[in-house]
Parts: C-alpha cells; sequence; structure tokens
C-alpha cells in the first residue's frame, strides 16, 4: 500500500508566517508610493486651475472671485474648465482672491485635509 504524501501542518505554518512577514514589509511602501502619486496627482490638477485663472484674467482683466466661475459659461458662452476639479483626496481646493502671497492663492490641505502637516498631510499651495 502507497502511503499519500502532502504537506505537514508545520510546513504550512512556516510559508504562512514567512508570507505574512513579506507582506508586513512590502504593503508599507506600496500604500506611501500611492500618497505620493496623489501628491503628484493633486499638483497636476493645481497646474490645470492655475492656467484656467491665468486665461481668465487675460480675457476678464482680473482673476475670478471664486473658482466656480471657471466652470460656468461667461458672457461670450466660452468655460475655462469643464467643471471644477478637486484634489486627489476629493476634496475642493482652498482658492483666495486677492492672496496672501500672490495675487491668488490656491491650497489643497493634503492627505489629511487639515492646515500644515509633513509628508504626504503637507499643504500644497500655488506660491511653493
Amino acid at each position: 500500500m502507497k502511503r499519500q504524501r502532502g504537506f505537514t501542518l508545520l510546513e504550512i505554518m512556516v510559508v504562512l508566517v514567512i508570507l505574512g512577514l513579506l507582506a508586513a514589509l512590502i504593503a508599507p511602501r506600496l500604500i506611501e508610493r500611492a500618497e505620493e502619486a496623489k501628491v503628484k496627482a493633486t499638483r497636476v490638477q493645481m497646474k490645470s486651475i492655475e492656467e484656467a485663472l491665468k486665461l481668465y484674467r487675460l480675457q476678464h482683466g482680473a482673476y475670478p472671485k471664486t473658482l466656480a466661475e471657471l466652470a460656468k459659461p461667461d458672457a461670450n458662452g466660452k468655460r475655462y474648465l469643464d467643471r471644477v476639479p478637486k484634489d486627489a483626496w476629493g476634496r475642493d481646493f482652498v482658492y483666495l482672491y486677492p492672496g496672501v502671497h500672490g495675487d491668488y492663492d490656491l491650497v489643497s490641505y493634503g492627505a489629511d485635509g487639515k492646515p500644515g502637516g509633513s509628508g504626504v498631510n503637507a499643504d500644497i499651495t500655488s506660491w511653493e
């Protein structure tokens, strides 16, 4: 009679521990990369808004009072943005006109959504 060979419980447990250790080392790095990508995406959105603001100013002589004006048709039926984009975390950009740091201020409060912070929680601003 032949005996069937298989993995013992101990062998399976060793493999699971090794996989758990690998996941514990790799997962935080992947999450960190995803947050860094969101910061970059927010900077790109901000540049898009800034270009629309510049074009608006060229055609109207001043910046709009709110970002919503960029998505509404003006007297000539022109829109400067299809819609006002949100930052990568789904929150509205903070827009101040007139600005404290320049003609206008455009800010995303980062991953935590609060002023200040560091790393991915740091504010993303138009004047830096």
